[in-house]
């Protein structure tokens, strides 16, 4: 009878064991599930505050065309476009041809010119008085036309302008339906 105790006494020390190892590896297994679960809860959330921050980042573009005065007779004369088709948050003033950007970020801005037949262009894009791309170009006989741009980062309330970079009285643009002369920009990131 005692031997059979002893028996007993063991396979019940021996469940108790395996029950405790059960009932560690559920709790390790619980464990490891709410960690996961509270890892993808967060990455969750960081990508639902990256979608909301994109979604409040201000809408800023500008296109701009038709020349105010297509003579480049003034060395660091602003070109003035005085028509818009876009002007997404105000920044571009069509009685300067000054863009003020609104917010600060990476700004993506081409200019589109078409010089005069016989007649050259020589242009600057201006950020704060620093020309930043530039542009020389020669109308053949087919009134050539370039573009040119930058994609820079402005900070809020900075200035970007086009120029002419030098002038002479041979030096002028040219436009017409066929060859519009543009100046455009866009907020590519906030």
């Amino acid at each position: 009878m005692v031997n059979e105790n002893k028996k007993t006494e063991d396979n019940v020390i021996s469940t108790l064991g395996d029950i405790k190892q059960i009932v560690a590896d559920f709790t390790d297994m619980y464990a490891d599930m709410r960690e996961n679960i509270t890892d993808d809860m967060l990455k969750r959330g960081d990508e639902l505050e990256r979608r909301e921050e994109k979604l409040a980042q201000p809408s800023v573009a500008f296109y701009a065309h038709q020349l105010k005065d297509v003579l480049l007779d003034t060395t660091d004369e602003i070109l003035i476009f005085e028509k818009t088709f876009t002007n997404e948050g105000t920044g571009y003033d069509t009685s300067t041809g000054l863009f003020t950007a609104p917010v600060g970020g990476l700004y993506q801005f081409n200019v589109h010119t078409c010089a005069y037949n016989g007649k050259y262009s020589y242009l600057g894009l201006v950020m704060e008085g620093n020309v930043i791309a530039a542009d020389a170009n020669f109308g053949d006989a087919n009134f050539g036309c370039n573009t040119f741009g930058a994609i820079i980062r402005v900070k809020s309330g900075s200035k970007v302008w086009v120029k002419s970079t030098s002038s002479s009285s041979g030096y002028q643009l040219y436009q017409n339906s066929l060859r519009m002369n543009t100046f455009s920009g866009v907020l590519v990131n906030h």
